[in-house]
């Protein structure tokens, strides 16, 4: 999007076309860009529209409203299967609870982005492979393939979902980078949406109450059900469409967790050293480890991903930088406990998982770091990272497959 504005910096007419193609990213883009454009009159009069801030919320376009409403009733209608079908609850959405939100959220943005019929092609004939394996795995109590199966197929629809983002966009690094951040504006808002939801249904639920009237069960079964996957649909179309209302957010968030983390992680190291406790010996410990791990890289991507675009002050950076090194640390430990069980107990799925999860993760991390190094040091700026993360993307996505479809073959099951 940035080579694109530079090209038509001068054509008034081309920048409102890529304007209209794509509100958030081209915002993002020519925020990127201003401090090196400033003095040029149709760049002032950009930075004066783009950043003209009003009290009302835009509800977009009548396309654009209907659409949500179809996907929200679709997705409650596919959580709503096993009881209209009489299938195992249990069943179904272990293997299936990823198939109520993400092809939704596919569609969404495959319509909004205009893809071509070749990529919609892709998206849905890996969503229905996504689909027809994970129910075609055989129904065994205890298979740790499957339950890895079933995790792991969240992501891939999480990948699917990303492929729907990037569209038909040049400059995928930075569109990946972007997918990053409304993945975390996309937690903010659904958060706010279900806190409301939760109030407004401890208000309905208790004034039928008092006049006599039971909803709770029917409430709970129909409005909730339909309710829950609305949420991120909801959350999404919000947030593409007003920017504004978690776009000054989110970055608070990340400023603040950013350094909380970053002590809490220290203090927590330390705390281990102390309590005796260790990943080692203790497999319900290395689990929540493993957890922690990948809890706080993400508070590394979303902080990245959220500031990348911004003039970043040296402290926060240093703050950047040591939280990387730290969490480098705590996967050191949990890589080194893996190798250690795999030496004294052999090779299970899970612990292949791990082991690989965990590598991948550390390599990403020392790229990561590497580059938040060399801002600090002002050898390169804070885009240098976010590339490197989004870079990096499809090797998660590849590792992905590789447990979702392969292990279970692999392991025979198991």
């Amino acid at each position: 999007m940035k080579a694109e504005i530079l090209t038509h910096l001068n054509d008034p007419g081309q920048l409102e076309k890529l304007y209209r193609t794509n509100k958030v990213n081209f915002k993002r883009a020519f925020s990127a860009l201003y401090p090196e454009l400033k003095g040029n009159s149709l760049a002032d009069f950009w930075n004066e529209r783009l950043n003209y801030e009003t009290d009302e919320i835009s509800w977009g376009t009548r396309g654009e409203l209907l659409f949500v409403i179809i996907a929200t009733l679709g997705a409650g209608l596919i959580a709503k299967l096993p009881a209209f079908l009489s299938i195992d609850e249990e069943f179904f959405f272990s293997r299936n609870i990823g198939f109520v939100i993400f092809p939704a959220l596919s569609a969404y943005f495959a319509w909004k982005n205009k893809l071509s019929i070749p990529k919609i092609a892709i998206i849905v004939g890996t969503t229905l492979v996504g689909l027809i394996f994970i129910n075609s795995l055989p129904n065994v109590k205890q298979s740790d393939t499957l339950v890895l199966a079933c995790i792991h197929l969240l992501l891939f629809l999480w990948s699917i979902l990303s492929f729907a983002f990037v569209g038909e966009a040049r400059n995928n690094d930075e569109k990946r980078l972007s997918y990053l951040k409304y993945n975390g504006d996309l937690v903010v808002m659904t958060t706010l949406i279900l806190i409301a939801s939760g109030i407004m249904t401890a208000i309905t639920v208790g004034l039928f109450k008092l006049i006599g009237i039971d909803i709770e069960k029917f409430y709970f079964e129909n409005v909730v059900f339909f309710g829950l996957p609305a949420a991120p649909i909801i959350g999404t179309y919000l947030t593409q469409t007003n920017p504004q209302l978690v776009g000054k957010v989110s970055p608070v968030i990340a400023k603040i967790f950013s350094p909380l983390v970053l002590v809490m992680l220290v203090i927590y190291l330390g705390a281990m050293v102390y309590s005796g406790k260790d990943p080692y010996n203790d497999r319900e410990f290395l689990l929540i480890f493993n957890a922690l791990l990948i809890g706080v890289m993400a508070i590394i991507f979303f902080s990245v991903a959220e500031t990348s675009t911004a003039t970043k002050s040296k402290a926060e950076i240093l703050v950047l930088f040591l939280l990387s090194v730290v969490t480098i640390i705590v996967n050191g430990i949990a890589l080194s406990a893996i190798l250690f069980r795999i030496s004294e107990w052999g090779i299970t799925p899970n612990r292949a998982a791990v082991l690989g999860s965990n590598v991948l993760i550390l390599i990403n991390l020392l790229l990561v770091t590497a580059q938040l190094y060399k801002v600090f040091s002002k050898k390169a700026n804070l885009n240098e990272v976010g590339k490197t993360m989004a870079f990096y993307l499809p090797i998660y996505v590849l590792w992905t497959i590789v447990v979702t479809f392969i292990f279970p073959l692999i392991f025979g099951f198991k």
